[in-house]
C-alpha cells in the first residue's frame, strides 16, 4: 500500500469512451433517460438516500461524475422504495457493480433528534419531507440491492458506512452494534473520502477482478475467514487489570516508518468468544505493548478486541476506540481487524489524501450544480443553502471529540488551488441566472484551515496525537493565514460579485495567530454576526471535548470588536454551546448559564450532544471513561449526563431566560444549595415565581374591557352631569 498513490486521473478510460461517450447533462435516474443518451446498461448504479443534486457538496454527484470521467456509465437510483426490490431494478443490472450510500448525513441522525424524537423534516428530500428513507438505510437498500440482481457486486460507502466500520455503541438502540460489513452483508467498504479507492476497485473489476480479491486498497474494508500467511498481528484484546504501572508514552514525532513505538499493555484474559484461534496463519503474535525494532507496517495488523468482547465490557470498548483513533494518521497507520463470531472485519490503512491538483480536478468536473429535472419546482432546503458555497477544503486536524469529521475525512488537510475555487466562482456567476452576486460561503469543515499543514513532512508522517491544537497548538504546525486572506480578497474583486460570506465554523484559535485574517474577515466578509463555538466555558468540559479555554473567545472577541469598530460597522459574535456533554456536571452548567446571562447572550436553539457512532465522546458517553489516556480498570471515571432528567436540565440552563424552564431550574438550584441565584433582581438567574399560562390575563380581552369600562365611566360621568 504505497504512500505515493497513482492519480485518480492516470488510468485508461474504460471501454464506453471509445465509443463516444460524453458527459451526461444529468445522470440518469430511469429508462427513458438512458434510453436517451443511447444507454443499453449502466456500468455502475449508484443507490443514495438524498435527493439528487448534482452539486459537489453532494456526495453521489462528486462519486458519479468521478466515475463518468473514468469512461464509466454510471446511473443514480435515488431514494427508493426499500419495502421491496422493485424499484433497485428501474435502471436494469449494472454491467460492474452497486454503490450504496445513506446520503450526506448519517440516516439516524436525519431520522431523530439528540432525545430520540422523530423529526419532522429531511433537508436532503425535495419538499423537504421526512420518510424518504428508511432507518439504517445502507444496510436497507444494500439488502434490496442484493435481493434484485443476485451475484452483483454491492460496494458501501459514505459517512454511514464510514461510523459504522467496526462494531460501535448505537444512541438509538442503547446497544454496541456490529459492523455494518457483516449486518449489510456489503462485498466491499470504502471508509473517507473515497475518490481513490472507488477509481480502482471500478477499474479492477472492470478488467475482470472477482470483488473478493480486492483486498489491497487503502481505505477499504472487507470480511475475512483468518488472518493471511505473512503477516504479524499486535493483540491489543485486553488491558493491564493488575499492574499500576505503564510503558511510558511514545514520542508523537518520533520516526516510525520501520517500527511503532505506541503503547498499550496487554492483560492477561484471553479471547474466548471465538472458537477457533483469531490469529491463525499469521507469521507472529506480539503483544501490543511489546517492544519491536523490526515490523514491517504493510505486514502488520492490531487485532482489536472483538465485536463479542467490546460488547459485553466498557473498558475494552474505551481501549478499542483509543487504539483505533491512534492508527488514523495516513503516514504511519497499521491494518485493523476485529473479530465478529468466527469471521474477521478488516480495515486497511486510512487513504492517502488527494494532491490539490486532483482536489481541483474533482470539483471541476461538468456539474450543472442543480437539483435533478425530476423534482420539478419542489425545494430541496439543503441545496437552496448551499447552492452558491464553494468548498475549499476537507478534513480538519482540531480532533474535536463530539465530531465525526476526523473519523471521515481525516486530520491532513487538502486544499483546493486558488485558481480552481475563482473558477467556481465565475462559473456561477457566469451559468445560473438566479445568482444575484453573493457567495454563501468559501469554506469545508472548518472556515480557516485552508492550506494549513505540519511544518515538517516527516513529522506529520509519524505524528500519532489526537489533535494538532490542543491542549495548546503545536508548535511544528503552520498558522500562517495568508494564502487564505489572499483568496478572500481576489475573491471579493471578481466582477459581477458583490459580497463574499463565510459560513463556516470558525476556530478562533487559530485566527487570533493571524489578526490580519480577522481584520480581513471582519471588514468584509461578516453580515453583521458571526457564529463561533466555545462550546462550554469550564475546564473539565473542554478537556473532555479537546477544545480551547474561554480565553481564546476574549482574545479573538477583543480583535473582532476592534476591527469592527475600524470597519465602522456594528457586528456581533454569536456563540453556540452544546449541553449535555459526556464529563459535564450540573454545576459545569449553571457556570455557563451564569456566564450567558452575565454576558447577555440568550441562546434560541440549543445543541445537545448526540452519541454519533465512532466519536471518542460517544465511547465516553457509552463507557464512562475517557479514550484520551491509556485505559486501565482503574481509569479515570468520566460522569456522564445520560437520564432524560438530567439532560433537559443541562438544556434549561444554556435556556436559562425561558420561563418554561424556570420550575426545572428552581428546584435544581435549591438542589444544588444556589438559591441566592433565585429572585427578581438582575443577580438572579431566575425570578421567584412563574406565572403559568393558564393563569396569564388574555391580554386583548382585558384591553377589550378595560376598553368597555372607559365608555361605560364617560357615560356615566356624562349621564350624572346632565342629571345635576
Amino acid at each position: 500500500m504505497s504512500l505515493a498513490p497513482k492519480n485518480i486521473y492516470s488510468y485508461p478510460k474504460f471501454w464506453p469512451h471509445k465509443k463516444g461517450l460524453v458527459p451526461a447533462p444529468l445522470l440518469p435516474m430511469s429508462r427513458k433517460e438512458m434510453d436517451n443518451l443511447g444507454w443499453d446498461s449502466c456500468d455502475i448504479i449508484i443507490v443514495t438516500g438524498d435527493a439528487y443534486v448534482d452539486h459537489p457538496s453532494f456526495g453521489m454527484a462528486i462519486i458519479g461524475r468521478l466515475l463518468e470521467s473514468q469512461g464509466f456509465r454510471v446511473g443514480i437510483i435515488s431514494q427508493p422504495d426499500w419495502h421491496s426490490a422493485d424499484d433497485f431494478r428501474q435502471l436494469g443490472r449494472p454491467n460492474l457493480f452497486f454503490a450504496v450510500a445513506s446520503g450526506n448525513m448519517d440516516s439516524m441522525v436525519n431520522h431523530y433528534t439528540a432525545e430520540k424524537k422523530p423529526r419532522s423534516d429531511d433537508a436532503y428530500t425535495a419538499g423537504g419531507v421526512a420518510g424518504k428513507r428508511p432507518d439504517r438505510a445502507t444496510t436497507v437498500y444494500t439488502q434490496r440491492a442484493k435481493e434484485a440482481y443476485k451475484g452483483i457486486p454491492v460496494i458501501i460507502g459514505g459517512i454511514e458506512a464510514s461510523l459504522r466500520r467496526i462494531a460501535q455503541y448505537d444512541h438509538w438502540s442503547q446497544t454496541i452494534r456490529r459492523s455494518i460489513l457483516p449486518d449489510s452483508k456489503a462485498d466491499l467498504l470504502l471508509f473517507g473520502n473515497a475518490e481513490r479507492a472507488v477509481v480502482e476497485v471500478a477499474h479492477r473489476v472492470a478488467a475482470g477482478e472477482a470483488i473478493k480479491q480486492i483486498t489491497d486498497i487503502r481505505g477499504t474494508a472487507f470480511m475475512r475467514q483468518s488472518i493471511e500467511q505473512g503477516w504479524t498481528v499486535l493483540d491489543s484484546t485486553d488491558i493491564d487489570q493488575d499492574k499500576s504501572l505503564s510503558h511510558p508514552q511514545a514520542d508523537p514525532y518520533a520516526d516510525t516508518s520501520a517500527k511503532d513505538k505506541q503503547s498499550c499493555d496487554k492483560g492477561e484474559s484471553d479471547n474466548k468468544a471465538n472458537k477457533i484461534d483469531p490469529n491463525q496463519g499469521a507469521e507472529q503474535v506480539l503483544e501490543f505493548g511489546q517492544r519491536t525494532s523490526d515490523l514491517v507496517r504493510d505486514k502488520t495488523v492490531i487485532r482489536l478486541p472483538s465485536f463479542e468482547q467490546v460488547a459485553k465490557d466498557r473498558y475494552l470498548y474505551a481501549h478499542t476506540s483509543r487504539v483505533f483513533h491512534l492508527e488514523t494518521n495516513p503516514g504511519n497507520a497499521r491494518a485493523l481487524v476485529q473479530r465478529h463470531g468466527e469471521r474477521d472485519v478488516w480495515l486497511n490503512p486510512p487513504p492517502i489524501p488527494l494532491s490539490m491538483q486532483e482536489f481541483d480536478s474533482v470539483f471541476e468536473l461538468p456539474y450543472t450544480r442543480h437539483p435533478h429535472t425530476a423534482y420539478g419546482d419542489l425545494k430541496i432546503p439543503a441545496f437552496d443553502m448551499i447552492r452558491y458555497s464553494i468548498n475549499i477544503m476537507r478534513g480538519c486536524f482540531g480532533g474535536c471529540t463530539f465530531c465525526s469529521i476526523t473519523e471521515h475525512e481525516g486530520r491532513i488537510i487538502q486544499s483546493r488551488s486558488e485558481d480552481s475555487v475563482i473558477r467556481e466562482i465565475e462559473t456561477i456567476r457566469d451559468t445560473d441566472k438566479d445568482f444575484k452576486g453573493n457567495i454563501s460561503d468559501l469554506g469545508g469543515p472548518t472556515a480557516n484551515m485552508y492550506r494549513l499543514q505540519c511544518k515538517d513532512p516527516k513529522i506529520e508522517a509519524s505524528c500519532r496525537r489526537f489533535t494538532c491544537v490542543y491542549p495548546d497548538i503545536c508548535p511544528n504546525l503552520g498558522t500562517d493565514h495568508k494564502p487564505l486572506t489572499k483568496l478572500y480578497r481576489r475573491a471579493r474583486q471578481l466582477t459581477g460579485v458583490k459580497k463574499i460570506f463565510i459560513a463556516s465554523g470558525l476556530r478562533y484559535d487559530l485566527a487570533v495567530r493571524d489578526p490580519e485574517y480577522i481584520k480581513e474577515l471582519v471588514t468584509h466578509h461578516v453580515g453583521g454576526r458571526l457564529k463561533i463555538a466555545p462550546e462550554h466555558t469550564e475546564k473539565n468540559t473542554l478537556s473532555k471535548m479537546m477544545k480551547p479555554g474561554i480565553g481564546s473567545y476574549y482574545q479573538f472577541k477583543k480583535l473582532f470588536e476592534r476591527y469592527s469598530k475600524q470597519a465602522g460597522k456594528e457586528q456581533y459574535l454569536i456563540p453556540y454551546f452544546i449541553s449535555s456533554h459526556p464529563g459535564t456536571s450540573d454545576e459545569d452548567m449553571l457556570n455557563l448559564a451564569l456566564w450567558l446571562k452575565e454576558n447577555n447572550f440568550k441562546p434560541d436553539q440549543v445543541q445537545a450532544f448526540i452519541p454519533t457512532p465512532l466519536a471518542i465522546a460517544s465511547a465516553m458517553y457509552h463507557s464512562e471513561l475517557n479514550p484520551l489516556k491509556k485505559i486501565t480498570r482503574r481509569s479515570e471515571v468520566v460522569k456522564t449526563p445520560r437520564s432524560g432528567a438530567q439532560r433537559k436540565l443541562h438544556k434549561a440552563f444554556l435556556r436559562y431566560h425561558d420561563p418554561k424552564n424556570w420550575d426545572i431550574l428552581r428546584l435544581a438550584l435549591k438542589r444544588m444549595g444556589r438559591s441566592d441565584l433565585i429572585g427578581n433582581s438582575d443577580k438572579h438567574l431566575v425570578p421567584y415565581t412563574s406565572v403559568s399560562k393558564a393563569k396569564q390575563p388574555n391580554r386583548s380581552r382585558q384591553a377589550n374591557n378595560d376598553f368597555h369600562h372607559r365608555i361605560r365611566k364617560k357615560s356615566y360621568q356624562k349621564h350624572r352631569g346632565k342629571k345635576n
